[in-house]
């Protein structure tokens, strides 16, 4: 199933939930429940003119102005709510090249970074809406359906939460600990507990951010920590 199709496929009560872009849904005009917003595949749906033109910004927009896109009804809306009476030329492929063939003046599409938009020689003169992937469902549940979209979710949650962020253990010497603790993110507090050692020892546990750990190594091992381990975390549940 095409992602701009789910949100039809959900509202019709033939699956209990599915997840595709916010974007989707508001352009499919489907009756259904964002039960969550994922956090994940975040865009933006920009209005982009050539940079060569005379749209300068969306102000610049007259009537009669051709704006290609595949998002019909949210270009629509956009530029109704703005008193503009612009020619909505529907497409299903890429938007970016169609001021290029002279089809259109303008386009509204999803911009990502942007790159895509400057390849083609495109600026982005107004922001429509922010999208991200959401979880969805019907609108009526029974309730072992929402009890069951209730589990998946904390699962859901559990695991996208775990993205990007490693569990980290390591030997301290008591006498090192506040050192290491000054330099050591965690999310809410790392654990610390007793080593039965020959020496006063304490395990120090938490979880960080993945990309801070090339830099985070040489300040704990300079602060004294020691016997660092590094796990991949499966889930986390809050």
């Amino acid at each position: 199933v095409r992602p701009e199709d789910i949100p039809s496929v959900v509202e019709s009560g033939s699956v209990l939930m599915g997840i595709t872009g916010l974007d989707y849904v508001i352009e499919s005009g489907a009756s259904v429940n964002v039960v969550d917003r994922l956090g994940f595949g975040k865009g933006k749906i920009v209005a982009a003119a050539p940079v060569n033109s005379e749209i300068r910004s969306i102000n610049d927009v007259k009537d009669g102005v051709r704006v290609a896109t595949k998002y019909v009804n949210i270009a629509s809306s956009y530029f109704g709510k703005l008193g503009k009476r612009v020619k909505i030329v529907r497409i299903s492929g890429s938007a970016e090249v169609m001021p290029m063939l002279n089809v259109a003046d303008c386009i509204v599409d999803v911009m990502s970074t942007g790159t895509t938009l400057r390849l083609h020689g495109l600026k982005p003169i107004g922001v429509i809406m922010e999208s991200e992937a959401v979880l969805i469902t019907p609108r009526e549940l029974n309730g072992d359906q929402r009890e069951f979209v209730e589990k998946f979710l904390v699962l859901a949650r559990g695991a996208l939460s775990s993205n990007g962020r490693k569990l980290i253990l390591m030997n301290v010497p008591e006498p090192s600990l506040a050192e290491v603790l000054k330099v050591l993110p965690a999310m809410e507090g790392p654990t610390v507990a007793d080593v039965a050692s020959g020496r006063p020892m304490k395990e120090v546990i938490s979880v960080v951010p993945e990309d801070s750990i090339p830099d985070l190594l040489p300040l704990l091992k300079k602060a004294g920590a020691k016997d660092i381990l590094i796990l991949s975390i499966e889930k986390v549940i809050p």
